[in-house]
């Protein structure tokens, strides 16, 4: 690799990572404001006009805040857990495309690394967040925190086996586990409506969408932090820039999985093109903005308009609903696409 090309990717790393890390402060905002619409609240208000300069304000108190090590901790397993969460949640980002292939010095503007097991990636690497989680809980030396861990690692085990599972009939459809060539696979039209794998894939995309939200701890799966039954489970103990980590990953994760619906069931970045060439060169970043924001909306919908589980009947549900339901539809979308090809 040249070193003009080599500068180039390192600046677009840093562009990507801080246009992230914006959306992820921006998404904490857009949660706060839109719960308190759910319940008759005004939500942020004071800091800026709306409140937008919340997050900023938030980013000081925590950067400010002491730095407090609870005694009798593991130090540096709890040092590291917080880290780890983030690290992974990150990493994710590295192979997501999040535009059509625009090169500019033979580098590609809207992905870091075009994999061609980019979905294995991303579920490879997603599912080491949750030893952050579990080495937080049992590093913290606190009742509550080791709940948190030991509920999030059983939640993890659960729910990522459905997920997977939902996933395989998007990988028979299109036939390859590249997220480009999986969203050029949906491409077109069938009459007048697009070739979007939700279409035929609308009982994956539910098991998948449930699965992965109980993945990221929101509600109604929150059971690792649970702040009525554990005080917040496993980040009871962390505070300051510590607890900003773990905060910053849960927001990436469900950037991740927005994502990853729009690339995998939505079509990405593909829809309506029109008026002059500039324009037509911005609306896929924006047809993919608008749909991963829609998927960010149901997030907060359903955490302002659902309670909590209870944990058995977590469990029960991924088990005994998700699991047998995302293997039906394995099983059917094999057959289709076996008498399809025949």
């Amino acid at each position: 690799m040249s070193l003009p090309i080599l500068i180039f990717t390192l600046a677009k790393i840093v562009v990507i990572l801080l246009v992230l890390l914006t959306v992820v402060a921006y998404a904490v905002w857009f949660e706060r404001k839109l719960v308190a619409r759910i319940q008759s609240r005004w939500g942020p208000t004071r800091v800026g006009p709306h409140g937008l300069l919340q997050p900023l304000a938030d980013a000081i108190k925590l950067l400010t805040k002491e730095d407090i090590t609870p005694s009798g901790v593991f130090g540096l397993v709890y040092l590291l857990a917080p880290a780890l969460s983030l690290i992974t949640a990150l990493l994710a980002f590295s192979v997501i495309p999040f535009g059509p292939v625009t090169e500019v010095g033979g580098v590609d503007l809207f992905q870091i690394a075009d994999l061609d097991i980019g979905l294995l990636f991303i579920l490879s690497i997603s599912s080491m967040g949750v030893y952050g989680i579990v080495l937080a809980g049992w590093s913290s030396n606190s009742k509550y925190s080791l709940l948190g861990g030991l509920r999030s690692s059983a939640q993890m085990i659960s729910y990522e086996l459905a997920a997977g599972l939902s996933l395989v009939g998007v990988l028979l459809l299109s036939g390859s586990l590249n997220l480009r060539e999986i969203v050029n696979a949906q491409t077109g039209v069938w009459g007048i409506i697009p070739r979007w794998n939700v279409f035929p894939q609308f009982i994956g995309f539910f098991c998948f969408l449930t699965a992965a939200i109980a993945e990221t701890n929101r509600l109604p799966f929150d059971l690792p932090e649970a702040e009525t039954e554990l005080v917040a489970g496993y980040h009871t103990e962390y505070s300051s820039m510590k607890f900003a980590m773990f905060f910053m990953a849960e927001y990436t994760n469900m950037l991740t999985v927005s994502c990853l619906a729009t690339l995998l069931f939505f079509g990405g970045w593909h829809g309506p093109t029109f008026g002059p060439a500039v324009l037509q060169a911005i609306l896929p970043l924006f047809w993919f903005s608008l749909k991963v924001l829609c998927f960010l909306f149901l997030y907060v919908w359903i955490r302002g308009t659902l309670p909590r589980f209870r944990y058995d009947q977590l469990m029960a549900f991924g088990w005994k609903v998700l699991v047998p339901v995302a293997l039906g539809n394995l099983v059917l979308t094999s057959f289709i696409v076996a008498l399809w090809s025949a």
